[in-house]
Parts: C-alpha cells; structure tokens; sequence
C-alpha cells in the first residue's frame, strides 16, 4: 500500500536498511546478532544488552507488561455485576471490552511502524504511561461513560504493549533461543487467563472493584522503572532526512478499524444485522478502507507498508494468524456457556474446562522449536492446525451431557496442537526481516489476529443464535428465550423452568455450540490453505552465519523472490 519494498537481506542487507543502519550488534546473550544471508549481520540489531544478566531485567519487564495486557480483560469480566450495581448503565457495559478491544486492534499496525521509525523503547514507555493513566482514570470513574471512555485510553496502551513487547522479545534473542521467551510470554498468558477472574473475583468481592484497576498501577510501575533502567537500545546512525509520520495514514487506519469493528461488536447485538446502522458502519468502513489504501500509497513512510502484503511469507502468517483468532472464538467465548449451561459446572469449574488449554499451549509451544528445527516452520505449522482441525471436528462428536472431564480434554489437546502452530509462525516470520521492520511486521500479524478474533465473535454469535432460534420452534413451552445469553440466564434457575423446557434449552445450547465448533474447524481448514497454497516451503530466514543452516529450520538462506 505505499513506500518502497526492500527485499528481505538480499546480497547480506536485512531489509529496512536506511531506518536501522548497517552497524551488527550483539545479542543479549553476546552472540553476534542475527546475520544476513551472505554474512552480512542483521542491520540494526540489537547490542547494548552484552550478558544475559543484562538481558534478565528486561525480560522481566516484558513479562510485566505483558501480564498487565493479558490479565486485563478476564479480571474485568468478573467484576461487571459489581460495576453495573455502582456506576448503572447496564445497556452499554460490553463497551467496557468493545472500546478496549477497538483501541488494541486499531492502534497495532500505528504503533509497529512507530517502533520502527523511532526505536522501541520510547512506544513502550509510552504504552506503559498511557495504560497507567489510563487504570487511574477508571479507578475514579463515576459513570459508566467515564469508565468506557477510560477503558478505551487504557486500550490505547494496551495496543503498544502487545506488539512492541513481541518486538522487543524477537530483538534480544537470536533465532534459536526465541522459543524460550516466547514460551515465557505465552506462560504469561496462561498465567492470567487463571489467575485474573480468581483475583477480580476476590477484590470484587472482598474490597471494591476499582482495586482491579488500581493493582496496574504497582505492576506497571516496576515494568516501567526496570524498561527505562535496562533497557538500551544500540546507537543508530542519524537519518540523512527527518522521519516523516504518516498522520494522514494513521487515522485513516484508525477511523477504518474503529468503524468495522463497531459493525463487528453491535451487530445483532444492539441492532440487527441487516439493519440501517449495521449497513451504514460496513459501507462506511468499506468507503473508508479504500481511502486508507490510496493514503497509503502515496505517503513516503506510510503507517501498513504495501510490502506487508506483497511478500508471501508475511502475508500468509497474517492470514493464518486472522483464521486462528476467528477460530478461538469457539473456546474462549462458548465453551464457558457450554460448560454451565450443558453441563450444569458452576463458573469456577466452568473456567477450569477452558484453562486446560492455556496450560497446554506454552509447554508446546516450548518444544515447538525440537519440531521446526527438523521441519521448518511452515511444516510444523501445519501439522499443528491439521491437528487442531481433528480435534475441533471432535467436539461435535461428544455425548450429551457428557462429563467435565472430556470437553477439558478436547481443550488440552487443541491448546498443544495451536501451541505446535502460532509460535513457529511468529518466530519464523519475525526471523524474515531485519530490525527496521520487524514492529511493522510483528504488528500486523498481531493486527490481523485480533480482527480475526473480532469477525469471529460476530459470526459464530449469529451462527449460534440462529441454531438456537431453530431449535426452539418446537419448544415444549411457550415463551423461552431464544438468544444465547437469554438462555444461558435462564437455565441458572432451573426451578422456574420445567424439567422438559430445561432439557430441551440445554439440548439447543448443546447444538448451537456443535455447530459454532464446525464453524470453527471451518476456520481452521482456511489456515491451512494459506499456509498450503501463499506460504513458500522454507521461510527466507536471515541467517546467522554465512548462507549456512545453522539453526536447522530454513535452507541456505535463499529469499523470497515471489513476495
């Protein structure tokens, strides 16, 4: 969509030359950093971090702020009930997750480019400050429209955190240590999607909900003090002509993703889907996203490169990565109404059957690399979703009602077959470029998963509402609710409902989830075709030593010359 492509270290020079410089640092660990293909190191990699004792602290620091994005939207979750007796506004409180999630989404691709023109140290300080301030403010809402918009600058911050943190992991480690500190963000993950509605549960419960904002602040604090102290990012040589930002580009991105988005969250939820408002947002966004594309084009260092698109390694793992977060929608969003509603587990066990996954996913994700350094990364994705694929087509399959015990199993599986899946796409695609594009390009993968996860969430909503409507034509009794979270209501007071009509809610929830499941296999079988069909059979790694396999994934360093 605009600027001038460089290739990805041809002749020994990393793509990006002009923004990082020609000088080759040393890793964290003191290993040169990652060379180009003909011997050539990484432009502008980083050196300042000499020993991993140097590199420990900043590791620490992106664990924190990773942690402070990941636990973010389940700690929240639990204290809505609290929130809404306060503050009011019960019509508008998934705003409180929709404003977030468009300010994340949206900012992304701003914020990659923003590392790469400027460095990624000064994004991060200002995606710590900003989610700060941010956590203040909703701490003193005294409405439900103060707290939205507050959330929405929490967001803000939110969206510098989750890729410049990626960025910054890729930038410290060479290629064959970045499944360890992957695995360590992942474990971040995993930790949150634990702990946070245990602990927004406890401080909800047990003191007041504006503590789960106010516990940022700590956390946050130690991230920031450990980014400004540790962190040093190599001198680059000065620029022959000012940076320019592309402003214009920024807040056509902007305007674009916060339109779509909105048509994505409030359809069929606040209006129907063929409605005016729904229609007038998809236009709107669609309008806007070709003005975007011509920005873009004509702007010299525009916010989404068009080479994003144009090489086929990065677009396939973005379109890989947009179906996985489509497909993520089924456990995360309908397996917790599943469990209770089915199953009849209250919410603490409900959340068990779902963390399962996360425990899985990070020790898989670990041993990915004993994988990709046999197979390459392409290789070892694709066995990752085809088993993922298997695994989603086995839910249907389950008894009813079933036992806890097997859905949970489900979830073990599918999260090691996507750990087996995401980590070698983002270590192989980050691997594919030097530091002056490697924001840009770990933001747009990033990009494309939360939209994914957006589009996913208003799909499978309206496939399994209308399975649900369905299935209750020829209900046993007259008046039952037909939307899922209506039924999800209902069926936590079985004693105003018969025994028939409780069976036949729980056997229409039962259907709507097989069938949002099949929907999801759906998106998995999409990954996959990215991968078989736009993904080259060996990623265009720069290497770290002269043209050699030295990491066992790629071959001798050849570059995409498709893309």
């Amino acid at each position: 969509m605009g600027g001038t492509e460089a290739r990805d270290g041809t002749d020994g020079t990393a793509a990006g030359n002009s923004a990082g410089g020609t000088e080759a640092g040393n890793d964290a660990g003191g290993t040169d950093g990652a060379r180009g293909t003909h011997g050539t190191a990484e432009p502008g990699a980083p050196g300042a971090l000499t020993t991993p004792r140097g590199r420990r602290p900043v590791v620490a620091a992106l664990m924190l702020g990773m942690a402070l994005a990941a636990i973010d939207g389940t700690i929240v979750s639990t204290a809505v009930p609290q929130i809404v007796g306060d503050l009011g506004g019960f019509t508008v409180f998934s705003w409180l997750f929709s404003g977030y999630l468009l300010a994340v989404t949206v900012t992304l691709p701003v914020y990659g480019k923003l590392s790469d023109t400027f460095g990624r140290k000064p994004v991060l300080i200002a995606g710590i400050i900003l989610f700060l301030v941010g956590s203040l403010l909703c701490a003193a809402a005294w409405n439900m429209g103060a707290l939205i918009a507050f959330r929405v600058i929490q967001g803000l911050g939110g969206g510098a955190l989750q890729g410049t943190v990626q960025t910054i992991a890729a930038d410290l480690y060479p290629l064959k240590e970045r499944p360890r500190i992957q695995a360590k963000l992942s474990t971040v993950w995993a930790t949150s999607a634990v702990a946070g509605p245990v602990v927004g549960g406890l401080l909800a419960g047990y003191a007041d909900w504006r503590w789960i904002f106010l516990i940022n602040l700590p956390v946050g604090a130690i991230a920031l003090w450990l980014v400004v102290r540790h962190l040093h990012e190599p001198a680059r040589p000065r620029p022959k002509t000012r940076p320019r930002i592309d402003w214009a580009g920024a807040l056509a991105v902007f305007a674009t993703g916060a339109l779509l988005l909105t048509a994505l969250v409030q359809g069929g939820v606040a209006w129907p889907w063929l409605s005016g408002p729904s229609l007038g947002l998809f236009a709107a966004s669609a309008a806007l996203a070709a003005l975007t594309v011509v920005i873009e084009r004509r702007a010299a260092e525009p916010i989404i490169p068009g080479w994003v698109w144009r090489r086929r390694t990065i677009a396939s793992v973005n379109l890989a990565l947009g179906a996985m977060g489509l497909l993520m929608v089924a456990p995360t969003v309908f397996l917790p109404t599943y469990a209770q509603s089915v199953l009849g587990l209250g919410p603490i066990a409900a959340g068990f059957v779902l963390s399962v996954m996360t425990l899985s996913w990070p020790v898989s994700a670990a041993l990915s690399d004993r994988v990709y350094n046999r197979i390459g990364f392409r290789l070892t994705a694709i066995i990752g979703m085809s088993a993922a694929l298997l695994i989603l087509l086995a839910f249907p399959l389950l008894p009813y009602p079933g036992e806890p015990w097997q859905p949970a199993l489900i979830m073990l599986l599918l999260g090691a077959a996507l750990g087996l899946f995401q980590l070698p796409l983002i270590v192989g695609v980050q691997s594919t470029v030097g530091w002056a594009e490697r924001g840009t390009t770990t933001a747009s993968v990033l990009f494309c998963r939360q939209v994914g996860q957006s589009i996913g969430a208003a799909v499978f909503g309206a496939v399994a509402n209308s399975v649900l409507a369905a299935r209750l034509l020829d209900a046993p009794a007259p008046g039952l609710p037909d939307d899922l979270d209506a039924v999800a209501r209902a069926l936590e007071d079985p004693g105003a409902l018969s025994a028939a009509a409780t069976d036949h809610l729980r056997r229409a929830v039962d259907a709507a989830v097989d069938y949002v499941y099949i929907g999801a296999a759906g998106a998995a079988a999409l990954a996959l075709l990215a991968l078989v069909v736009l993904a080259p059979r060996r990623f265009p790694v720069i290497t770290e030593t002269d043209g050699s396999k030295t990491d066992g994934t790629e071959t001798d360093g050849k570059q995409d010359t498709s893309a």
